[in-house]
């Protein structure tokens, strides 16, 4: 599903634990690393598209992570041309983006990147927040700074509602 100005609808995913650490993934398809992301299907909204996400890209269910927040309408990026599929009609230049900072709710839990027959992932590491914005491929570095923005309040909000 392409809109009329050529973005595709998806979802990405900031997954923090309880240390802060955000969850920073290897692609199995490069040696890139990036958040978990994926598509809407045309029967979805942004919420149950990224609990389907979660869950395919990391084994992840939904009582497994608290929601803390959401960026408000869509953020959008662009592919480079080398990535677009001419032969694909409508063309897709880009994607835009709700993006859902959720938290775990435990520590120990077990990540399984191998539900699907085509694994987005290969291996994770834990990485400070902000590390993302600048360690992701160069072209998808600017929604990932206006994303993490955008949930930066969100971290501390949970974490001054947080029980001591």
């Amino acid at each position: 599903m392409i809109d009329p100005d050529g973005f595709r609808p998806n979802v990405a995913m900031v997954i923090m634990n309880r240390d802060g650490m955000v969850f920073w993934a290897q692609r199995t398809s490069s040696d890139g690393w990036q958040f978990p992301q994926g598509g809407i299907n045309s029967d979805e909204v942004p919420r149950e598209a990224m609990y389907r996400e979660l869950y395919e890209e990391t084994g992840l269910q939904s009582g497994q992570v608290d929601v803390l927040g959401a960026t408000p309408g869509w953020l959008r990026y662009q592919l480079p041309r080398r990535f677009q599929r001419s032969q694909s009609k409508p063309l897709c230049i880009g994607q835009k983006q709700v993006w859902f900072l959720l938290k775990l709710r435990e520590d120990n839990v077990q990540f399984n990147f191998e539900l699907t027959s085509e694994p987005e992932f290969k291996d994770f590491r834990w990485v400070n927040f902000w590390y993302p914005a600048d360690n992701v491929i160069r072209f998808k570095r600017r929604v990932y700074r206006q994303a993490l923005t955008l949930l930066e309040p969100m971290v501390y909000k949970s974490s001054e509602s947080a029980p001591n």
